[in-house]
C-alpha cells in the first residue's frame, strides 16, 4: 500500500481506540468530568501527563527548531524538562494536598477573593487558548500532507475528534485516551530514529548514534568519508555559508538564558499539567507520577536532538544542488502543503540551499495564485539579495524525515498518527482546562452557586464545545510556528500563575490586592510585548528593537518579575490574610496543622 492508504488505515484505527476509550470512560459526575474521580494509578497518569506535556511542539516542531537553530536549539529542550522537574519537586505536591480541582480554584480560595478567582479564570482561557492554538496547527499540517487535505480542513476534522472524547468523557475519558495516545506519539518517534540511526551509524540507539561515527552505509547513503556525524554535520553547514551546526550563537546568551528561564518557570504555571495532579488518589501518588511522567518525557526529548541532526543532514544531502527535474518524490509530496518551496533564482534549474531567506515572507505558494488544493493565495515576493533557493518549514522536519531516509510506507503513516495523538491529547487537556475555568470556576462559584451537579456537567461540556470551535479559528488563523506558538503561552503561564502560586504556597503574608495586580500586570506587560512585536509592528521584531535584547518568546521571564515585584510590594502596602488562610498555607507545607 501507498503512504496514503496506510495513513487513512492507522490514524483510521487509532482514531477509532481513542472514541472506543471515550465511550467506555465517559464521565458521569463533575469528579469524573475534572480530576477523574481522583482514582488514576500512578503510572496511568505519569503516562497521560507525558502524553498531555509532549504537544504538537514536542512531536513536531521542536527537532524542527533544533535542526535550524543547532545549538541554541536547546534552550527549548532545557527549558521544557527543566520546567517539569521544577514542577514536580516544588509545587505539584502542595497542590495536590489542597485538593482541589483547578487552579483558578487554588488561587480564589488561597487569597480570599471572588475577584482574584476570576482574574484566575481569565488568565487560564487567555493562556490555554494561546497553547491549543499551536496544537490546532499541527493538526492541520499533519492532515494537509498526509491525508491530502487543506490545511484548514485538516484542523476542522481534529476539532470533532477532540470535541468526541473530550466533551464526552472529561478528565476520566481524557486520561484514558492520553494513555493509549502516548503509546502511539512515543511509539511513532522511536521507530523512525532508530531505522535512521542504523541506516546512518549502524547504531540502534538513537541518542548514542547522534554522537557516533558514520557507518559505511551512512557514507555511502550520505557520499560522504569517514568521521563523526555531527562533525560531517558541522561542515556541510559551513560549506553553505552557515555557522557550524554545534557552535550556536545565532542568539545572544541573554536571549537563550530568558527564553529558557520563561519556559522553565511557564511549564510550572501551565494550568492543564497543574490540574493532572489533582487526579491520583494520594499525594503519595502524585509524586510518584510526577517521577513516571518525567521518565516517559525524557524518552522522547533525549532522542530528539538525534532526530533534528538526522533530518538536517539528510535534507541538505538530498537537496543541495539537485536538479529540480530530478527532486525525490518527498520533496514534490510536501510542496503541495506550502511548507517547502523552490525558486529558481540563478536559472541554472538545480535547487541551491545556502543561508539567507528565499522569500520574503513565510508563504512558500510564491509563484502560484491558486494553492494545489483551489484555495486562493496571496503571492510573496522573492528575497533576491542572497542565493537560497530553498524555503523550508521548521514544522515538517519531523514529519517528512522517515520520508527523506526513504523509510517504508507504514513508517510514515506511523508518524502521521504520532503526531496527531501528540497534538490532539494535549489540545484536550487545554480545552478541559478551559471548561473547568468556565463551568466550575465562573458559573459554580461565581454566576450561579446554586446550580446543580448535572446542570454544571451541562455547562462544562457546553463550555468544551465552545472551546473546540474558538481553538480551531486560532489553529486556521495561527499566530507563528507551532513551537514558537507554544513559546508564547508558556511566557504568557509564566507572568500571570507561576509567582501567585509560589507565593501562595510559601508566602503567608501574600495577599489577595498583590495577587490580583500581579497577575494584572505580568500577563499584560507579557502579551503586550508579544502582540507589538509579533502582529502590530512585526517589521521591527528584531534584536535591536527588542527591551534588552529580550525576544517575544522569552520576554515572560520579564513579566514573571514583575509580577513577583508588584505581588510583594502591594502585599506589604495592604492588610494581611485572615489567620484562617495563613494557617491553611501553614498546612500545606507541613504534615499537620500549625497553630
Amino acid at each position: 500500500m501507498g503512504i496514503l492508504a496506510w495513513t487513512w488505515v492507522i490514524v483510521g484505527v487509532t482514531f477509532s481506540l481513542y472514541i472506543g476509550i471515550a465511550i467506555w470512560s465517559r464521565a458521569k459526575t463533575t469528579g469524573d468530568f475534572y480530576v477523574a474521580a481522583k482514582q488514576i494509578h500512578p503510572v496511568m497518569n505519569g503516562m497521560a501527563t507525558g502524553a498531555d506535556w509532549m504537544s504538537a511542539a514536542s512531536f513536531i516542531s521542536m527537532a524542527g527548531l533544533i535542526s535550524f537553530m543547532g545549538r541554541d536549539g536547546s534552550m527549548y529542550l532545557m527549558g521544557w524538562t527543566g520546567g517539569y522537574v521544577l514542577l514536580a519537586m516544588l509545587l505539584a505536591p502542595y497542590l495536590r494536598k489542597y485538593g482541589k480541582y483547578t487552579v483558578p480554584m487554588f488561587v480564589g480560595e488561597r487569597y480570599y477573593s471572588q475577584s482574584a478567582r476570576v482574574v484566575a479564570v481569565l488568565c487560564a482561557i487567555f493562556v490555554s487558548f494561546t497553547y491549543v492554538a499551536g496544537q490546532m496547527r499541527g493538526v492541520g499540517v499533519v492532515f494537509s500532507r498526509f491525508l491530502e487535505v487543506p490545511i484548514n480542513t485538516g484542523v476542522i476534522i481534529g476539532m470533532a475528534i477532540v470535541f468526541f472524547y473530550a466533551v464526552l468523557g472529561g478528565m476520566k475519558g481524557i486520561t484514558y485516551t492520553q494513555v493509549a495516545q502516548y503509546c502511539v506519539l512515543i511509539t511513532a518517534y522511536l521507530i523512525p530514529a532508530i531505522f535512521i540511526s542504523i541506516m546512518l551509524t549502524g547504531n540502534p540507539i538513537p541518542q548514542f548514534g547522534y554522537g557516533g561515527s558514520l557507518s559505511e552505509n551512512g557514507m555511502r547513503l550520505l557520499g560522504t568519508d569517514a568521521g563523526y556525524l555531527l562533525d560531517k554535520l558541522n561542515q556541510v553547514q559551513m560549506d553553505l555559508g552557515f555557522s557550524a551546526y554545534t557552535s550556536g550563537g545565532a542568539k545572544s546568551t541573554i536571549d537563550v538564558f530568558m527564553i529558557t528561564f520563561a519556559l522553565m518557570v511557564g511549564t510550572a504555571g501551565l494550568p492543564h499539567i497543574i490540574i493532572r495532579f489533582f487526579t491520583t488518589p494520594t499525594i503519595k501518588g502524585a509524586r510518584a507520577s510526577a517521577g513516571w511522567a518525567l521518565l516517559f518525557i525524557a524518552i522522547l526529548y533525549t532522542t530528539a536532538p538525534a532526530v533534528a541532526s538526522f533530518a538536517r543532514l539528510n535534507m541538505i544531502k538530498t537537496l543541495h544542488n539537485t536538479s529540480y527535474a530530478e527532486a525525490p518524490s518527498w520533496f514534490k509530496n510536501w510542496e503541495k502543503t506550502g511548507l517547502i518551496a523552490w525558486k529558481d533564482k540563478n536559472g541554472d534549474g538545480a535547487m541551491q540551499y545556502a543561508k539567507g531567506t528565499a522569500f520574503k515572507g513565510k508563504v512558500a505558494f510564491a509563484a502560484n495564485e491558486v494553492g494545489p488544493y483551489g484555495e486562493k493565495v496571496v503571492s510573496t515576493p522573492i528575497d533576491e539579495s542572497n542565493a537560497n533557493e530553498l524555503y523550508v518549514d521548521n514544522d515538517i522536519m519531523v514529519l517528512a524525515n522517515p520520508e527523506i531516509a526513504k523509510l517504508p510506507a507504514w513508517v510514515i503513516a506511523l508518524v502521521a498518527a504520532g503526531g496527531l495523538a501528540a497534538a490532539l491529547s494535549t489540545a484536550a487537556g487545554l480545552l478541559l482546562v478551559i471548561a473547568s475555568a468556565f463551568s466550575h470556576d465562573l458559573i459554580k462559584n461565581v454566576v450561579a452557586p446554586n446550580i446543580s451537579e448535572k446542570g454544571e456537567l451541562i455547562a462544562a461540556r457546553v463550555a468544551a464545545g465552545g472551546a473546540v470551535i474558538v481553538a480551531g479559528i486560532f489553529g486556521i488563523y495561527p499566530p507563528g510556528f507551532v513551537a514558537q506558538v507554544v513559546a508564547f503561552a508558556f511566557g504568557l503561564a509564566a507572568s500571570s500563575f507561576f509567582p501567585v502560586i509560589i507565593l501562595g504556597v510559601f508566602w503567608k503574608r501574600a495577599s489577595k490586592e498583590g495577587a490580583m495586580l500581579g497577575m494584572i500586570c505580568g500577563i499584560l506587560f507579557t502579551a503586550a510585548y508579544i502582540i507589538y512585536f509579533k502582529f502590530v509592528n512585526p517589521s521591527a521584531n528584531k534584536a535591536d528593537n527588542w527591551l534588552w535584547g529580550i525576544s517575544p518568546e522569552g520576554i515572560g521571564t520579564i513579566g514573571m518579575v514583575i509580577n513577583f515585584v508588584v505581588t510583594i510590594v502591594v502585599s506589604k502596602m495592604t492588610k494581611e490574610p485572615p489567620m484562617e488562610v495563613q494557617k491553611m498555607v501553614a498546612s500545606l507545607r507541613y504534615p499537620r496543622q500549625i497553630s
